[in-house]
């Protein structure tokens, strides 16, 4: 979907394909014709934007084989589908039973994290319409902070400058500015916006940034000026929102508890990395509670239990209409990126929730004063 701002800009907004399982280009296929169109129909877009998700082992095939991409892309405008954002954060897996740390590997110290990106970037290159001439991919926040020593910097540091390198030069060959964006994420190396700005402050401008996540941001509770403010490119937002329990109403979290994927829980007095550690009495039941378990942004859990997605609106806010006044967005590209939907308590239906997920982000940003186009 495109929205125009009030300062003549046009913004993205896409929701995260990586809510569904295909890592194969025959499922990818799959997914456009079946679950994205009853999307798109459901929210009655004209085009409906994707934030795509390509495993490695997709982005492999594309790479290799420029007729499969011309079909993808093909395929894209034949459902009234666009593409400006890639997630190349989860490698591959994603939707294994146990995903849990192994989304960070690997991770940006290794080779494969740099050639994986720089694949990805190329493959955008192709699928952007005609009509844009920038994209952008989020990418995980360098490494989980364990093992991370030295060494490990330095190699981090090699790959990213390889990575704006060879971004500088294909935008050089196609004319197309393609930026990544680091998702600063709980029990990561980068794991605040401040911690982004010491080690990503040096890097290309043009090229690589911040990808910031509303979820990732309410969990690390960091007030939502700051993060608008932090003075790096804001490639992406993920518009998302994390589940929160009031003091001595922790235990209606237990619901969940689930085994596929890291539920980072902190409060104002401490920090643990999944959330039964937190239930087990790792953090103390007098002080309220976020964990980054991504919610619909369009429903309440049940009591006592709410959502973040009062930070969210006020980060919405700051992000598209910077000093309240008609000054450019400070970031073109929104994502919402609800993916956890099949480890949801309850029944759910994918397409309807993502479609009532885009309304409500919509409308919020109609409020704002940005006009679908």
């Amino acid at each position: 979907m495109r929205l125009l701002h009030p300062s003549g800009s046009v913004v993205h907004l896409a929701y995260c394909t990586n809510v569904h399982p295909a890592e194969d280009l025959a499922g990818i296929h799959e997914q456009l014709t079946g679950v994205a169109a009853r999307i798109r129909a459901l929210s009655g877009a004209g085009r409906l934007g994707l934030g795509l998700w390509l495993s490695r082992r997709a982005a492999r095939a594309l790479r290799d084989d420029p007729a499969k991409l011309a079909r993808l892309r093909a395929r894209l405008d034949e459902q009234g589908l666009e593409v400006v954002t890639l997630n190349g954060f989860p490698y591959g897996g994603f939707h294994d039973e146990v995903v849990k740390l192994r989304v960070y590997r690997p991770d940006w110290a290794e080779p494969e994290r740099l050639a994986y990106t720089l694949d990805l970037a190329e493959i955008l290159t192709a699928l952007l319409p005609d009509d844009v001439t920038e994209g952008s991919i989020s990418t995980l926040p360098l490494a989980w902070r364990t093992g991370w020593t030295p060494a490990k910097a330095a190699a981090v540091n090699a790959n990213l400058t390889v990575l704006a390198r060879g971004l500088r030069a294909l935008a050089e060959r196609t004319g197309k500015t393609i930026r990544v964006g680091f998702e600063p994420e709980p029990g990561c190396v980068v794991e605040t916006t401040p911690q982004a700005v010491a080690l990503l402050g040096g890097a290309d401008p043009v090229h690589l940034g911040v990808c910031l996540d509303a979820c990732h941001l309410a969990v690390g509770l960091e007030e939502a000026a700051d993060a608008a403010a932090l003075g790096l490119p804001i490639v992406k937002l993920q518009v998302s929102s994390a589940v929160e329990a009031p003091p001595g109403g922790q235990q209606a979290l237990a619901a969940y508890v689930e085994e596929r994927y890291l539920h980072q829980t902190r409060c104002a007095a401490g920090y643990t990395d999944d959330l039964p550690e937190a239930l087990a009495g790792g953090l103390p039941a007098d002080l309220p509670w976020r964990t980054h378990f991504h919610m619909p942004l369009h429903a309440a859990p049940p009591p006592p239990l709410t959502t973040t997605a009062p930070y969210l609106e006020e980060l919405l806010g700051r992000l598209m209409i910077p000093d309240g006044g008609l000054a450019a967005p400070l970031t073109r590209h929104l994502e919402v990126e609800t993916y956890t939907w099949s480890v949801l308590p309850g029944p759910v239906d994918i397409a309807e929730g993502i479609a009532a997920e885009l309304d409500w982000t919509r409308r919020r940003l109609a409020a704002l004063g940005l006009k679908e186009i």
